[in-house]
């Protein structure tokens, strides 16, 4: 295949008198506003000039440095098989395809992806992945009000991720504030006219919040329970659905995928089965063609936006793909020994880092709540203390903006490199 399709002037031109227009400027004529004049550019380069440019430019990036930056995404390794698998011809395209015919591969990707998601959340019913872990939030607040037939008003604390919050509040879902003291949140007086409950655990600041009593606290007042989990935690805490939770979604970057300025990354939803037609987005099913054969398809496609319009679930046509795929490599080479290793290492090594940072005399925002490999930890001058690292090659934490670093540590980190931690922090402050 090649990679420019460049069209010559003939190629143009016969293009346009198929079309019946004499030049492009009559293709465009009715588009209002055009920008009128010469765009002030610089000189045509070569290519090998533009390349040479190109490297100047990137050299002015630094990568490679230990990173304590989490906050729902996260600096983990990522086995070099993961690249090698989703960079493979057959998955050229991240889009979800249409010909099950010639498609099963990826299909069975897809149901494997699904599968997986099921087996963490102990629900039994994921769809193939939506945009991002934010998208997976607010999609499930709008099912919540589907299936309780009430307005859509969600319950949340400040454990809830803020950047999640405020996708739910861009959807026009109101939004009930939850008691939050100590770290972790009080769910038991709710309002008995939420269609939802929202817990994160981990929370925000990496704890451990109460996933049972958020689901019998919602089943009182006649609501759902939305849990929002970080897929590796899940290898280690009970599964939400046995908690009670009726519906579990989150960003599924950990599994497999670096930090990539932003993404793409990928949302994954399970519910129970009995709400699989709520459940916004597609899904993968098994089953058997005329041959006998096993075989994948796209099912329940009905509830999407491309079929129904306006009558639809959701705006949600799509799913990510090939994300879901890096997730779904991850989670085979990994194995359930190897996730409960990865989520190990990195509690065992963040609490050694907040001993330290305790010894040093900085103390946690939350003593007494259980963490896993996130936590605040209060400073003087959080800005300071991040220049200081940054100076020292190191990648500091989130600046909560109240006196707190939230920190994060996975089981990349060295112990050499969370005593440096330690160590600029100390002196800077």
């Amino acid at each position: 295949m090649a990679r420019f399709t460049p069209h010559t002037e003939a190629d143009i031109q016969e293009m346009l008198d198929a079309i019946g227009v004499e030049t492009l400027d009559d293709l465009f004529a009715d588009v209002e506003p055009r920008y009128k004049g010469e765009l002030d550019l610089p000189p045509a380069l070569s290519e090998y000039e533009a390349l040479r440019e190109v490297d100047a430019l990137s050299k002015e990036n630094v990568s490679g440095l230990p990173i304590f930056l989490g906050a729902g995404a996260y600096d983990r390794i990522v086995p070099s098989a993961v690249g090698a698998v989703i960079s493979r011809g057959e998955f050229l395209t991240s889009y979800t395809p249409y010909q099950p015919e010639i498609s099963q591969g990826t299909l069975q990707a897809i149901f494997e992806f699904q599968s997986m998601i099921s087996e963490l959340t102990g629900l039994g019913i994921s769809n193939a992945s939506v945009y991002d872990g934010a998208n997976a939030v607010v999609e499930a607040a709008l099912m919540t009000a589907r299936l309780t037939k009430r307005d859509p008003k969600v319950a949340v604390s400040a454990g809830l991720n803020p950047r999640y919050r405020e996708v739910i509040e861009t959807y026009r879902v109101e939004v009930v504030d939850l008691p939050f003291e100590s770290g972790t949140t009080d769910f038991s007086n709710l309002p008995d006219d939420v269609s939802g409950v929202f817990v994160q655990s981990p929370s925000f600041f990496g704890v451990v919040e109460d996933i049972e009593a958020a689901s019998e606290a919602a089943h009182d007042v006649g609501a759902l329970c939305v849990a929002v989990c970080d897929p590796i935690s899940l290898s280690i805490l009970e599964a939400p659905g046995n908690l009670g939770a009726d519906v579990a979604v989150g960003e599924a970057q950990p599994l497999g995928m670096p930090l990539m300025f932003g993404g793409p990354y990928v949302g994954y939803m399970a519910t129970k089965e009995e709400f699989v037609r709520q459940l916004p987005g597609r899904i993968c099913g098994e089953t058997i063609d005329k041959d006998g054969k096993l075989a994948y398809v796209l099912t329940l496609r009905g509830r999407e936006q491309d079929i129904r319009r306006a009558k639809a679930n959701s705006n949600i046509c799509t799913n990510q793909a090939l994300t879901a795929l890096a997730a779904t490599v991850y989670t085979a080479l990994m194995g359930p020994e190897g996730l409960r290793g990865v989520a190990e290492l990195s509690i065992s090594k963040a609490h050694y880092l907040a001993e330290r940072l305790q010894a040093s005399g900085f103390g946690l925002r939350y003593p007494d709540a259980a963490f896993l490999w996130e936590f605040a930890v209060e400073l003087p001058d959080v800005a300071r203390a991040n220049e200081a690292l940054l100076e020292a090659g190191i990648v500091g934490g989130l600046d909560l903006g109240d006196g707190a670093m939230l920190v994060a540590v996975t089981e990349k980190r060295t112990k050499d490199e969370l005593d440096a931690f330690v160590e600029v922090v100390s002196n800077a402050l």
